[in-house]
């Protein structure tokens, strides 16, 4: 059987969904807002400075633009090819079985295991948030055991319980998966604007000098630091634009409306992160963030004195990182959905509800082990792991455009990519130039993965292909 056997184009575009299309424009841009615009924010910017200083907005742009030369390619692929599936399916089409495989199971790691560090992100927003309002949870209850040093825990229930109704909400259909996630971003991106227009007055330039104290790429205390490996960190802040093209057999007109929602929530993202990220670190010196990396954005309602917005972004954090899981859960679904059908998982993922129009056995099972994992796993380590899935997706995905330019120069294309071939070289580049800043333990846990992956692949999914058949 050939390892890089590949999907017909027109084969593809020629099957019938059981999925209800229901999703216009702007669905899907607060879709990917929804996914992107979350942890970069409200966690990881205190991260982030200390390992850049204020030079931190370059390396939000450094990843935007990554990320924007990467969604061109997506926005190419999911036009000529709407079919359910993201960089699995267009894998599929360019390079063949295995590498389709390899992609799948990347796109596993990128939304399970980054929906369950989000929701551990949710849980500490949420524990605080409810202590102001009298309600006390057990110390023990609020995170996996060994997160905190000298602090007992042994399982975090805030972040067990909100995967498990994310997954509900889901499974009931897109239509509430639409709804709520709508009525959420909006007061996300309200909660943002307030807490910028409330803060920028309070901006000190003294405290953006020195602006790149580490510059581009530098070790201090044995750790990187500089432009570059806060890009790294940051990146995982835009996770998540890619599970818009998961949603394709659910689209209206998908062919131009999935490239629209893309790159419209790439702009809007980059934008509040970048006006975000200078707000803080002008009024608040980027050494100060040691002491709120789990709410730095605490640090700036403390120095200005505005107590009475900590509630107001407290609820927007919790909000903005509940939207981030429902996405990343809603394209983890998706994924498994779609390599079902194809034969490479078992088909218990791709049984269709006719009552609810969604792969409800298969978003059950994964919404409950990434509730376990997240409420039972140190999940401190593992947001670099997520980021180095997520940039091997698109460095294939990019190359992939080069392939299929040549391979079917004539088929119908609702958005062409602009410089091809420079663009997807580009977006390769970048995603090789964060792959870089990357720890070299990253790597280890990424190649365990990776054979673990391979074991599934080798002893269940060549012999269950439908390419089998065909």
């Amino acid at each position: 059987m050939d390892l890089f056997r590949k999907k017909d184009i027109n084969v593809l575009l020629s099957r019938e969904s059981p999925l209800k299309r229901t999703l216009h424009t702007w669905d899907l841009t607060f879709l990917g807002v929804g996914a992107i615009i979350g942890t970069g924010i409200f966690v990881l910017t205190g991260k982030g400075a200390l390992t850049t200083g204020p030079s931190l907005a370059l390396s939000f742009l450094i990843a935007a633009i990554c990320c924007g030369f990467a969604g061109l390619c997506y926005a190419e692929f999911a036009s000529m090819a709407p079919v359910a599936g993201s960089a699995y399916t267009y894998s599929y089409i360019s390079f063949g079985e295995i590498i389709t495989f390899i992609i799948g199971w990347d796109l596993i790691l990128e939304y399970a295991l980054g929906s369950a560090t989000v929701a551990a992100g949710w849980s500490g927003y949420f524990v605080n948030f409810v202590g102001n309002l009298g309600w006390h949870i057990p110390k023990v209850l609020t995170a996996a055991a060994g997160t905190t040093p000298g602090v007992t825990t042994y399982f975090n229930l805030p972040a067990f319980c909100i995967v498990l109704l994310i997954t509900t909400i889901i499974a009931m259909g897109i239509n509430q998966t639409k709804h709520v996630n709508d009525v959420m971003v909006t007061i996300k991106i309200a909660v943002i604007l307030l807490f910028i227009v409330s803060t920028v007055w309070f901006i000190k330039t003294k405290n953006w000098h020195p602006f790149a104290p580490y510059g581009w790429y530098s070790f201090n205390h044995g750790t990187a630091s500089g432009i570059i490996p806060g890009a790294s960190i940051v990146f995982f802040s835009f996770i998540g634009f890619d599970s818009v093209s998961s949603s394709a057999e659910e689209t209206v007109n998908p062919s131009k409306t999935l490239p629209r929602g893309i790159l419209l929530s790439l702009l809007i993202a980059t934008v509040l992160y970048i006006a975000m990220t200078l707000t803080m670190t002008g009024v608040v010196k980027y050494t100060v963030f040691a002491k709120y990396l789990d709410a730095p954005i605490l640090a700036v309602l403390a120095k200005t004195g505005q107590g009475w917005l900590s509630m107001i972004v407290s609820l927007g954090a919790i909000l903005g990182m509940t939207t981030v899981i429902l996405v990343q859960l809603y394209g983890q679904s998706r994924i498994t959905y779609s390599m079902s059908r194809d034969g490479l998982f078992p088909k218990f993922f791709g049984e269709v509800s006719l009552k609810h129009q969604t792969p409800y056995k298969g978003t059950w099972f994964f919404g409950i082990v990434t509730a376990i994992t997240a409420g039972l796993v140190n999940l401190n380590i593992l947001a670099e792991l997520v980021n180095i899935g997520t940039l091997t997706a698109f460095i294939l995905v990019s190359a992939g455009i080069l392939w299929m330019r040549k391979k079917y120069p004539d088929i119908h294309r609702g958005f062409m990519a602009p410089w091809v071939p420079v663009s997807p070289i580009i977006s390769i580049a970048f995603c090789l130039l964060l792959v870089v800043g990357l720890n070299w333990e990253t790597w280890i846990r990424f190649l365990v993965w990776f054979a673990i992956g391979m074991a599934i692949y080798f002893g269940y999914a060549r012999k269950h292909s439908k390419m089998n058949e065909e």
